[in-house]
């Protein structure tokens, strides 16, 4: 089937979407974005959507399928969705990748202001940018997660995530530690958004004495990825990964820490833990296995072992996992990689019910794969309302508009 085919094919099945307590009914969908640049904002766990729910952050580039070399740059700007979907830049930025962007959000806790990561005089760093004032500030050093009242945030070593990881750190800067397995001097920092002051919290030296099961693998290689602050911004959390001779693939274990890096807790210890949110600032919601059911999503409370399956079988498929807000966690929004026929299924899952509603099915073409493929990433407005998704289904990545006060009120 041609690609026009499979297009065609993709458009009519993402109108037809089941309704909960419903038959089948069309979902209103809209492209935000259009060529013939290319539009995405990456990550799921992120701020897209402004305080107002009427302008939506995303990154503009002029180029797939391939890697971003060093000097590859990406445009930064905004859809004003009561304004025709009109596109303005905002900036530009060296300090990226596919599948995270350079951390474009607002910053929380504020009306107007986002940042995002950048690559200036031969180091990473952040910058905030005021909105309607257009006042920006720069700060020394790149932020990956934020603070609930946005006065803070965590993060990794881009440079060796771009070496152990590629598709989630950035060209343009090697990595210092890249023969050492374990260093001391890099790991997770803390940066204070008001000074820039960075301060390292974790060391992956003192990670990696922290015994694991069965031990490591010779030679294993450690590193940290995937950080996000609790709602009450006491703690945080993130994996710990590592591969070493003999792996064919990472291992991975959760952990949870204080803010100040202290009292860590190994929460998944069982080696695949994937994409997981926080509930609330006790509880967090991730894909693992576990030998209760297996791979599934799991509700893990922090500091415990007390884990409870969700979604046994509506959602047991690996996804990008958020709740909705205004629903009182009652709904959860997440997705699916491509299937056989390779389509992608954003969808809206009910737990008190036990009950799926798919806001559609939309076709990755077979060259969306690996380091640059396309996930749909759905990330909701702020009402739950609105949701957005990446998809290439009409021939290069745009961002899609979803509406879903049908399925949720």
């Amino acid at each position: 089937m041609s690609s026009r085919r499979h297009f065609l094919r993709a458009g009519l099945a993402a109108a037809l979407v089941p309704r909960v307590g419903a038959q089948a009914a069309p979902l209103p969908v809209r492209a935000i974005t259009r060529g013939p640049r290319f539009h995405w904002f990456a990550y799921y766990d992120k701020l897209q959507f402004c305080p107002r729910n009427r302008l939506v952050l995303g990154n503009q580039v002029d180029f797939e399928h391939r890697s971003p070399q060093p000097e590859d740059l990406i445009r930064v700007g905004l859809v004003d969705l009561e304004n025709g979907d009109r596109w303005t830049e905002l900036g530009t930025s060296r300090a990226w990748n596919w599948q995270q962007g350079c951390m474009l959000q607002w910053l929380p806790g504020t009306e107007d202001t986002v940042l995002w990561n950048d690559r200036e005089d031969g180091q990473f760093v952040c910058h905030l940018l005021e909105v309607g004032s257009g006042r920006r500030r720069t700060l020394p050093h790149p932020v990956y997660a934020v603070s609930p009242d946005g006065t803070w945030g965590v993060s990794p070593d881009f440079r060796r995530l771009n070496d152990t990881r590629p598709g989630y750190g950035y060209a343009g800067l090697p990595d210092p530690n890249r023969e050492l397995p374990q260093p001391d001097d890099a790991g997770i920092w803390k940066v204070d958004l008001a000074t820039g002051r960075q301060e390292l919290l974790i060391t992956l030296a003192q990670v990696a004495a922290i015994p694991h099961e069965g031990g490591f693998s010779p030679n294993a290689k450690h590193w940290f990825n995937h950080l996000l602050v609790s709602p009450d911004g006491t703690r945080f959390i993130f994996l710990h990964r590592w591969k070493g001779d003999g792996d064919k693939t990472f291992h991975t274990r959760l952990f949870t820490a204080n803010r100040d890096g202290g009292d860590l807790f190994v929460l998944d210890p069982h080696g695949r833990t994937s994409h997981f949110v926080w509930r609330d600032s006790q509880h967090v919601f991730a894909w693992a296995w576990h030998p209760s059911a297996g791979e599934r999503f799991y509700l893990y409370r922090d500091k415990t072992r007390e884990v409870v399956v969700i979604g046994r079988e509506k959602m047991d498929r690996n996804g990008h996992n958020t709740y909705l807000p205004g629903t009182d966690n009652a709904w959860v929004l997440n997705d699916t990689y491509p299937d056989k026929q390779r389509m992608q299924t954003p969808y809206l899952y009910h737990i008190p019910t036990d009950r799926r509603a798919d806001l559609g099915h939309f076709y990755s073409p077979a060259f969306y794969t690996g380091e640059w493929r396309c996930d749909t990433h759905p990330r909701s407005s702020r009402d739950g309302r609105l949701v957005c998704i990446d998809s290439p289904h009409q021939g290069g990545r745009q961002m899609h508009l979803i509406d879903v006060r049908g399925i949720v009120g």
